[in-house]
Order: C-alpha cells, then sequence, then structure tokens
C-alpha cells in the first residue's frame, strides 16, 4: 500500500512516521503496526488488553474506510453545508471560542464540533477541513495546564471534556501526532486523583460511559493499570444505568410537571435519566462496563434497555421519542437530533463489542431515515426535534413535553445550539464503523454502503473495495484484494429482514458457516476474489402505536410525502430558519396489513447525486389509501394516529410512499382500514 493513494500531505507522513516510532517503544504496548513495501504507515488494529475481555470485534482506525458512491456525495454535501462552515457563520464554534483560547463559549459546544469535524476531514482529505481542525487540536494540546487539565480554565466541568477526549482519540489514530497520548495520560492521571473531591455530576455523572471507553481506548496503548482504577472509578460515581433498566419506570410520557422543570429541577438526577440524548449515550454503558466486569449480565444489559425504550418510547423510524424527555409511542411526538447521532455512536461501539448482528440492523435503519430526515437536502438547516408524523413545521407549543415552539424549524441552532455543534459526527462515525477486525483477525462486514477499506490482517496488506447502492438496492459486491493469498475468515452481517440471501463467491455459492446473523466464510483470498450479496427486499409491515401500520423495504422506511410549501422565518448568517406548511391533505388510512402487502408496488430509478432528496428518490412505493376525514391535525400537530382498524367511506386511490428522509412533510405510521 502506497501513502500516495491516501494522497497524505508530507507533515501527516512525518507525523505518522514519528507517532509509530514513539509509541512503539511504551511498555505493554498492544499496537499492531502496518508496513507495506517497507514503509510504516498508520496503525492496523489495537485489540484489547488483559484484564479486559476481548471484544467481538474491533474498529478500524479512523481513515482505514473511505466512503465511495453515494456516500461519499453525502459526506460532500455535509462539508459544503452547514457542517463545513458553521465555525464561519456561528459565534460559538468561531474564533472567539474558548476551546481556542477566546472568551467565548467554553463548554460542550467547540468539542461537540471538533468530535464530528475530524472524521469529516479525514475520511474527505479535506485539507481546509483539516486545518479547521487542527486550530482546536492544537490550541488544546499546547496549553495542558501543569496538573493534566485540559480546556478553558474557566470551566472545569467533566462532561465537555468526555467530548474532546473522543476527538483528541480519533485525530491521533488519524495521524500518530505523538503530542495525543502524553497529554491523555496527564489528564487521566489528573482525573483519578481529583474525582474522590470532585465527582462527576450532572450531565457527566450521566455521560461516565463516554470518558471510560477513552480510558480504555488509552489502556489499550499503555498499558498503564492506572486507567483500569480510573474506569472503576468512573464507574462507581457515575448513574446506574443497568439499576434504572431492571426495573424501568418510565413508562409514559414525561412532563415538565413529573420532572419539576418549572421549579428549576432540570438538571435533577429525575430530568437527567429521562433526558432522550442522555439515554442514547446510555445505550452502550453495559458494553463498555462489560469489557471490565466480563459478566454477562452486563453485555445484556444492552438488549434490555433498547427493548425498554423500544416498548414504552418506540418510533417508527427506528428511534425512541425524546423531545427532550421521553414521550412516549405517539408517532406525533419527537426524536432530539442529538439523540439520533449520539444513539448511532453508542449502537456502533456496542456492535463492536457484542457482535451481535440485530444492533447492525438498528444502526442502519436509524442512519439511513432518522439521521437524513431532520436535515435539509444540502444539510445547511437542520431540526431539533423530528417527528414520523410530521404535518406542519412552524412556531407552536405542541406536541413537545419539554420543549419550545422553535423545535421542529428547520434552521441554523432550533430550540437549543447542542444539536448545532454535535449533529457532525452522525455520517463521518457511521462511515468508518462500516467495516471492522474480527479477534480471531478476520474482517467484518459489519454495515452496508459503497466504500474502500485498506487495512492489514494477519500483517498482510488488504484492500477492500464495496460496490453497492445499498440501501435503495439489495446487491453487495466485495473485491478482496490482499498484497498475497491469505487466508482469514470474512463475516457478511445477514439482515434479520433479509431471509435466505443468495451468497456468492467468484460467481459460485459460498460454503461457510452461519454464525448468529452473520455469515462466515472462511477462505484463503487471493486478489481480485469477488464476493457478492443480494439480499431481497421485500415491503414489509410492521405495527406501532394504536395498532398503526408502517412499511418498510430494507432498511429504508417509507412516508407519505405531504406536499410542502416553505416559508422563511429569518436569515441566519449564511443560513436561514425555515417554516414549512403543508400544501396537500395527508389523513390517509391503509387496507389491511395482508392486502395492503399485496398489492405494494415497487418503483425504481437511477440512485442520483443526493438520493435523500425528495426530487431524485431512487425507490417508491405504490399503495392503496382512503382518506380518514375524522383524523385531524391541531395547532399544526397531527392528532394521535387512530387506533386500528377504522372505517374510511371515502374512495379507495393509490398513493406513493417515498423513504423517510426525502419526506420533510411525512405520515409514516397510518391507521389500518377494517376492509
Amino acid at each position: 500500500m502506497k501513502k500516495t493513494d491516501w494522497n497524505i500531505e508530507s507533515r501527516r507522513r512525518f507525523l505518522k512516521q514519528a507517532g509509530a516510532l514513539a509509541v512503539a517503544s511504551l511498555p505493554g504496548s498492544n499496537r499492531i503496526a502496518m508496513a507495506a513495501s517497507g514503509e510504516t504507515t498508520a496503525i492496523a488494529v489495537v485489540k484489547n488488553l488483559a484484564p479486559l475481555t476481548q471484544n467481538a470485534f474491533y474498529p478500524l482506525p479512523l481513515g482505514s474506510v473511505r466512503p465511495s458512491g453515494w456516500l461519499k456525495r453525502q459526506l460532500q454535501i455535509q462539508a459544503s453545508g452547514l457542517g463545513g462552515h458553521l465555525d464561519e457563520t456561528w459565534a460559538d464554534v468561531g474564533s472567539n471560542s474558548g476551546w481556542l483560547g477566546g472568551t467565548g463559549e467554553s463548554w460542550e459546544r467547540g468539542p461537540y464540533f471538533l468530535d464530528g469535524l475530524i472524521p469529516l476531514a479525514y475520511l474527505l482529505d479535506d485539507g481546509r477541513l483539516k486545518a479547521k481542525a487542527q486550530k482546536y487540536i492544537d490550541w488544546t494540546l499546547t496549553h495542558q495546564a501543569a496538573s493534566g487539565m485540559i480546556g478553558p480554565p474557566g470551566n472545569d466541568d467533566w462532561w465537555p471534556r468526555m467530548v474532546m477526549l473522543k476527538a483528541l482519540a480519533q485525530y491521533e489514530e488519524a495521524t500518530n501526532d505523538p503530542r495525543v497520548i502524553p497529554v491523555l495520560s496527564r489528564y487521566f492521571a489528573y482525573q483519578l486523583t481529583t474525582l474522590p473531591d470532585r465527582p462527576l455530576r450532572e450531565w457527566g455523572k450521566f455521560r461516565w460511559q463516554d470518558n471510560a471507553l477513552i480510558a480504555m481506548w488509552l489502556y489499550n496503548r499503555t498499558a498503564d493499570a492506572k486507567l483500569l482504577e480510573l474506569v472503576r472509578l468512573l464507574h462507581a460515581q457515575g448513574y446506574d444505568w443497568q439499576a434504572e433498566f431492571e426495573n424501568f419506570r418510565y413508562t409514559q410520557p414525561v412532563t415538565a410537571a413529573m420532572i419539576k422543570l418549572n421549579e428549576g429541577q432540570g438538571l435533577a438526577d429525575l430530568a437527567l435519566s429521562t433526558h432522550g440524548v442522555n439515554n442514547g449515550q446510555a445505550l452502550k454503558a453495559a458494553p463498555v462496563w462489560s469489557m471490565i466486569s466480563g459478566s454477562k449480565t452486563d453485555r445484556q444489559g444492552f438488549h434490555q434497555m433498547l427493548a425498554a425504550l423500544d416498548k414504552y418510547h418506540g418510533l417508527p423510524s427506528g428511534m425512541f421519542s425524546c423531545d427532550e424527555h421521553l414521550a412516549g409511542r405517539n408517532p406525533s411526538q419527537g426524536s432530539e437530533l442529538c439523540t439520533v447521532v449520539e444513539t448511532m455512536f453508542s449502537l456502533e461501539q456496542s456492535l463492536a463489542i457484542l457482535g451481535d448482528a440485530t444492533i447492525g440492523d438498528r444502526l442502519e435503519k436509524i442512519a439511513f431515515n432518522a439521521l437524513p430526515g431532520t436535515f435539509t437536502d444540502d444539510m445547511w438547516a437542520h431540526q431539533y426535534d423530528q417527528e414520523p408524523n410530521q404535518v406542519e413545521v412552524s412556531l407552536h407549543r405542541k406536541p413537545w413535553m419539554t420543549n419550545g415552539p422553535e423545535s421542529n424549524l428547520f434552521g441554523l441552532e432550533p430550540n437549543f445550539g447542542c444539536c448545532t455543534a454535535n449533529f457532525h459526527q452522525g455520517w463521518p462515525k457511521f462511515v468508518a464503523s462500516l467495516w471492522m477486525y474480527s479477534n480471531d483477525d478476520g474482517l467484518v462486514a459489519a454495515l452496508y454502503s459503497p466504500c474502500e477499506v485498506r487495512t492489514r490482517v494477519r500483517n498482510t496488506a488488504v484492500r477492500v473495495q464495496e460496490e453497492t447502492e445499498y440501501p435503495f438496492r439489495g446487491t453487495v459486491r466485495i473485491t478482496i484484494e490482499p498484497e498475497n493469498a491469505l487466508s482469514f475468515p470474512l463475516r457478511l452481517r445477514i439482515p434479520a429482514w433479509a431471509g435466505e440471501p443468495a451468497i456468492l463467491v467468484n460467481g459460485q455459492p459460498a460454503a461457510g458457516a452461519r454464525d448468529p446473523g452473520f455469515a462466515k466464510i472462511d477462505r484463503t483470498w487471493k486478489a481480485g476474489d469477488v464476493v457478492e450479496l443480494r439480499f431481497p427486499m421485500l415491503p414489509r409491515v410492521s405495527r406501532g402505536y394504536n395498532d398503526s401500520l408502517s412499511i418498510d423495504r430494507g432498511p429504508l422506511v417509507f412516508s407519505f410525502p405531504i406536499g410542502q410549501s416553505w416559508v422563511k422565518l429569518r436569515d441566519r448568517g449564511m443560513t436561514a430558519d425555515w417554516q414549512v406548511f403543508p400544501s396537500s391533505q395527508w389523513n390517509y388510512a391503509l387496507g389491511p396489513a395482508a392486502q395492503s402487502l399485496e398489492k405494494i408496488h415497487v418503483e425504481e430509478s437511477p440512485v442520483g447525486e443526493s438520493p435523500f432528496a425528495l426530487a431524485e428518490t431512487p425507490v417508491k412505493l405504490q399503495v392503496e389509501a382512503r382518506k380518514l376525514p375524522s383524523w385531524l391535525a391541531v395547532d399544526g400537530v397531527a392528532d394521535p394516529v387512530p387506533q386500528s382498524p377504522v372505517s374510511s367511506s371515502e374512495p379507495t386511490e393509490k398513493i406513493t410512499l417515498v423513504p423517510y428522509a426525502a419526506a420533510k412533510l411525512r405520515i409514516t405510521a397510518f391507521p389500518e382500514l377494517n376492509s
């Protein structure tokens, strides 16, 4: 593998070489350096050091997986939109940021921005974005206090530093900058000595697992046992999420009165334990702790938590409701964008630790629906809250449990600016998680999208090219290019919805075992070997709130697109805030589930430059429906979907459904007709 393939500038090349040499000298180092054609290049993989339990899979270092096809275009849209220009138009991450030494915002927004900007910059190999990120990195690395503390001196909250830790770890993987590991080591030593007298509180108490994750990341690179002592302390001081979900009490929508929000109790344990973003981040708490405990109960804690969130707050988009606290199953309730991207990150980490294919299914559903569904097509504006049944985007107080009237506007910072800074991590981290390294030294196709992988397997350079229009099509073509003939296992995730897909190797049916949720092909791979997967993408009907019907095809959820009238509310620097009003009727009911499936017509068209845009959607479904005049909207919000079955004397119509993200006004959960 030649460095020119990655187009890495000379300074980065120097840092990679210097970093690899410096780290290789650390006692107990667990790094496996990549070497090809006599050159030292990026690190291939880092496994868990004892006494940590082994993961099923391990993430490949940032930059090992690069997007291609429609997915690369999606990242380019983000870079050309708000994600690549936020610091130019929003003072909170501008030149006066406290994370650049200024007197401006000094809490979470700078680290949030960096946590997505770094992977976006390095996955696109974009020099402009790298330069933006480098300013934050350099200031943080060169302004560490003598005590070991990092970040703006006027703010000593543990929480925003947890985000910066994630950003620094990604940056180190992408560059091998030799400054990072010593800075992290000093910071964690400071934290270990300081936490007993200044323990976790508020947000940090509920998000301790993010801190622990990077402490273990560093342990695997330095073998410093004090880091595991720190993880145990974080766990002891942090909120006990497993205890909450062993006896889950929040089975109804959480109101402002319930958490005494108007009495200033927004940071009390009751409010923070029912806060959507905290729950999204907490999904990885049990898997992360299981690396220390080795407990089967801890490993199962993930599924216990997700099952409860689905049962009482699950929505058709794959998300749970949180606007901004847990809000029940009514599809007119919202999900916060921060919760979407943090849930995705938790699923990515949990998939690696547990190796459970169903986690990949859920991650794809959120990534291909809820994530793009909360942005304008050009990603210059976003919502704070999105709704599966979203019939109007306007200034109204309903239906939010604890949020304000701007919650579902498309804009710069509707309701609150956390999502403006934090949304950037969604797409880039999804790309980085497409492929993983298995504990038995093989490769794992964990998620499906067009990409290229360059890594090392059993000390041999391997290139993988994945060509696909998934999730819009069901065919995936994977070309394996090892430097030399090489024997290793290849695992291919089989989505639960796919039934029995066809798997071919060089045109012949694959011979191999089936792990739970994965096809495993263990053979000697030669350059040019081709694996082809063909997933049957048949429409499916699922039931939700009040026995409503939603229609999926593959990982995509389908919605009825309501006519849209966009009205600019105000200009916001380089972007604007928008309201969207309906220009067509939306209150339809679908025929009985079995009958609907029989009559669904699938229409495919080419995958365009912006596949989640309504004008370019690559797949549509035609279904039969009838209007339901009694189903109304009040104050811009669809009434709860009526209890099915329902009756309608209106004539039968054929309506067109499109992918969830393409319909900015939409109905996703429909009443079911009785005949």
